[in-house]
């Protein structure tokens, strides 16, 4: 029997030789294929690239093949290469799309099958429904060329994506002040596509890069898996005190995520970090457009948007929402709670790199370490924030647990009165304080998450352990 391919947040992610076979992938490429050629692209370009997962890059390979097999010509990356990268080839190839192999922050047992539309950025909810209702039952229903012929007529042409990408960065920030910081900068690639970039466009001055987890083993050993939240970043964090650096950078297995570390080796948060980048663009570079957020970020981002006088626009969880809004809308900062970042000017796709050199930048334009940054934050918007969140295994009928859910109309979580409950895309619960408690079900695994935000630093715990109570997980 055939593996059931269903599209979650931004495509299909499985198990390694359970699910997620090379016929599992062929399925997945002649559906976007076919997808494609529905829209009348036959003969235009796709970029297919991978991450450094077992077998990417044959998975890839696989990929192209189909690709090239029904009519679409592919430029194949010729190494793993950060996502972002992947999806700026896209808009510099005038391409009609693209395929990433990537399961980007998932266990080292997985892999998965991304797509991305002309644009660069992630396909909408109706676009992936299309794709996924095009994949063929098994197969027969896939066509494919073989790949050194197709390779030979010019239909599969393998190319380094990172030239273009490197101009477009440069046409965004100039770096040679960061270079010429003396900074010392810790930077984590996770054993992922994001070794060697900060190296690469930052040689050349002062400022001392220094690199750890940045060669290619797909067991991603010192981490339960590539994502850049603790305990994963706990090993990155000491180095930083260890190397007396002035701050961590860390990338996710893709690099299309980014997290931080302060020159204390004291992590910042997701939330905190998509409150700093926002306020780097708003203050700093004096910009101004509107802040795209899921509900699962941060309402720093709403006391900036009043402050500076512009639109924030709250989405369902995950790019799918966040990219076509941001195009919509020419939206300033896109972003979500798992550390993904998306800028203008840029594709509208996370880009861990890009959010790395902005943060950099920031600290060089204000003289200030990771930690005076965040005073300076929580100055502006009224006082510290503090956000946590567990992600536990699901298990029995999703229906009775949402059920439970929305039957159990608390009055107060964690001490504090609840205001409203807001169903875009799971149950938040919304506090006196403004703060926030969210319960979801992941779209690429079978957990549940609960996550919190509130200015009540002593009340984080008690309103996560009440958000499980709600959910019926204890």
């Amino acid at each position: 029997m055939s593996t059931t391919i269903k599209f979650g947040t931004d495509g299909w992610r499985g198990k390694i030789a359970d699910d997620y076979t090379f016929t599992s992938v062929r399925r997945c490429a002649q559906g976007f294929a076919s997808y494609l050629l529905d829209k009348g692209k036959k003969d235009q370009w796709v970029v297919v690239g991978y991450d450094k997962r077992f077998d990417s890059e044959h998975f890839a390979a696989a990929a192209a093949e189909v690709l090239a097999g029904n009519g679409l010509r592919v430029y194949l990356t010729e190494g793993a290469t950060p996502t972002p990268v992947i999806s700026y080839a896209v808009v510099a190839k005038k391409a009609a799309g693209a395929v990433n192999i990537t399961a980007s922050h998932n266990p080292p047992t997985d892999n998965g099958f991304k797509v991305r539309d002309e644009h660069g950025g992630a396909i909408d909810p109706a676009g992936l429904e299309e794709i996924e209702a095009r994949i063929p039952a098994d197969e027969s229903g896939v066509k494919r060329a073989d790949f050194k012929q197709a390779q030979a007529e010019g239909k599969i042409v393998v190319f380094d994506a990172a030239p273009d990408y490197i101009t477009h960065i440069n046409q965004l920030l100039d770096l040679q002040p960061i270079k010429e910081a003396g900074l010392t900068v810790l930077v984590d690639a996770m054993w992922g596509n994001g070794a060697g970039w900060f190296t690469r466009l930052l040689d050349g001055g002062s400022t001392k890069i220094i690199e750890i987890h940045n060669t290619r083993n797909p067991l991603f050993p010192e981490m339960k898996r590539p994502e850049p939240i603790p305990p994963n970043v706990n090993v990155g964090l000491q180095a930083t005190v260890d190397n007396k650096a002035d701050v961590l950078l860390i990338n996710d297995g893709d690099a299309d995520r980014v997290g931080f570390g302060d020159e204390r080796g004291e992590f910042i948060d997701q939330l905190r970090a998509y409150g700093l980048l926002a306020y780097y663009l708003l203050e700093i570079r004096g910009a101004r457009g509107p802040i795209v957020k899921t509900l699962s970020t941060t309402t720093m981002l709403n006391k900036l948007g009043k402050i500076y006088g512009v639109e924030v626009i709250e989405t369902g969880v995950g790019f799918k929402y966040v990219a076509p809004k941001m195009l919509e809308v020419n939206a300033l900062i896109g972003g979500e709670e798992s550390g993904g970042y998306a800028f203008r000017g840029n594709v509208p796709e996370r880009d861990g790199i890009l959010a790395g050199l902005y943060f950099l930048d920031f600290m060089v334009q204000t003289g200030k370490k990771p930690s005076e940054l965040l005073d300076m934050l929580f100055e502006k918007v009224g006082g510290a924030h503090y956000y946590d969140r567990i992600d536990t295994p699901f298990k029995g009928d999703r229906q009775e647990k949402i059920d439970r859910i929305l039957s159990a109309n608390p009055e107060s979580i964690g001490g504090l009165k609840v205001t409203e409950l807001v169903t875009i895309d799971g149950y938040q619960f919304r506090l006196e304080d403004g703060g926030w408690l969210l319960i979801r079900f992941s779209g690429t695994e079978p957990i549940i998450r609960v996550y919190c935000e509130t200015m009540h630093k002593d009340k984080v715990e008690a309103i996560l352990q009440d958000g499980l109570n709600i959910a019926g997980i204890k």
